[in-house]
């Protein structure tokens, strides 16, 4: 087993030292057990230079069967520990980043007062990259807006709701519309709208808003932010408003005085919320337990809390695959 994982870590990276660096191992104690293990198995697996590492062509075949086996002895383990003592060990959590700085206290508490036992370690990544961890192994559980893009490899996913929560429009203190309970869709025509970069979820969300109210030409995007708070503060400097999701309000408009906030007319655009795990994972009924603890521990936050069985939102921005 140390002979596959160190070549199928060469075979990642085709870089001795940051292959002994993923897996935690001495470059020579590397580059000993691929030997062996090409003594083994009889073929040579590695084409090695002075400058560069290599695949040989009977490497590159069987790099694709070590890594098979690696998750195989991977998924043998987790069954292990899952039958052993629920609860219990590592739980790699991926978080989006617009559900991270609100969610987590939630969260941390959570697994400190009902979970003594389960070390979580947590990482704030962007969709893709979380499908991406998923998959691989790397993450166990993610936390974050759903429905997700089956293109974008999450097709062998299970999902889990939370809860659905309403965006708000983030104004400017003295805009005409701060304070408002009751604004219409159709006022985002042609609102000067603030967005976050390229690849949040949150982007997109805001743009599906402004396509259902009938914004084709409306003012350009020529501003744009890589978090909430640099998004906030552009509101509050004048140079136009954004849209959040309700339960990050406290955290990002309760700091400035110029903000203010106005809420959509019924039905609100809305977001759900949930928890992802791979499909068939042996650890699914202990995820789906942490999942029905952790929706009612969210139950003080401004959200509508969600049961497994409870239809989709029908709002078109909340449908939209999220990409954060």
């Amino acid at each position: 087993m140390a002979q596959l994982r160190a070549f199928a870590a060469v075979a990642e990276h085709l870089h001795f030292r940051a292959a002994a660096a993923d897996i935690g191992m001495s470059q020579p104690a590397l580059s000993g057990a691929v030997s062996a293990l090409e003594e083994s198995l009889g073929v040579q697996l590695l084409e090695r230079t002075t400058r560069r590492v290599l695949l040989s062509p009977a490497g590159e075949r069987l790099a694709v069967r070590a890594r098979t086996v690696l998750d195989a002895v991977a998924e043998l383990v987790e069954e292990a520990e899952a039958v052993r003592a629920p609860f219990t060990g590592t739980l790699r959590l991926g978080v989006i980043p617009t559900c991270a700085p609100y969610l987590l206290p939630t969260v941390l508490r959570l697994v400190h007062d009902r979970y003594p036992e389960l070390e979580l370690q947590v990482h704030e990544e962007q969709t893709a990259s979380l499908l991406d961890g998923l998959s691989t192994g790397r993450l166990d559980l993610l936390l974050l807006a759903v429905p997700l893009d089956t293109a974008r490899g999450a097709g062998a996913v299970h999902c889990v709701p939370l809860f659905d929560e309403d965006f708000v429009l983030v104004l400017p203190r003295d805009h005409e519309l701060a304070g408002r309970a009751d604004i219409a869709r159709e006022r985002l025509r042609q609102l000067p709208l603030l967005l976050l970069d390229e690849g949040h979820c949150l982007r997109d969300h805001a743009l599906d808003v402004c396509r259902e109210a009938g914004r084709t030409d409306g003012p350009p995007v020529t501003t744009t932010a890589a978090g909430l708070s640099t998004l906030v503060q552009l509101v509050a400097g004048g140079m136009g408003v954004t849209l959040l999701p309700r339960t990050a309000l406290g955290v990002e408009t309760a700091r400035n005085d110029r903000l203010t906030t106005g809420s959509f007319s019924d039905p609100a655009p809305t977001r759900r919320v949930a928890l992802a795990m791979r499909t068939g994972t042996a650890r699914q009924q202990e995820f789906e337990g942490f999942a029905d603890a952790l929706r009612k521990a969210l139950a003080h936050l401004p959200v509508r809390p969600v049961l497994p069985d409870d239809p989709a939102p029908t709002t078109p921005a909340a449908c939209r695959t999220a990409a954060d």
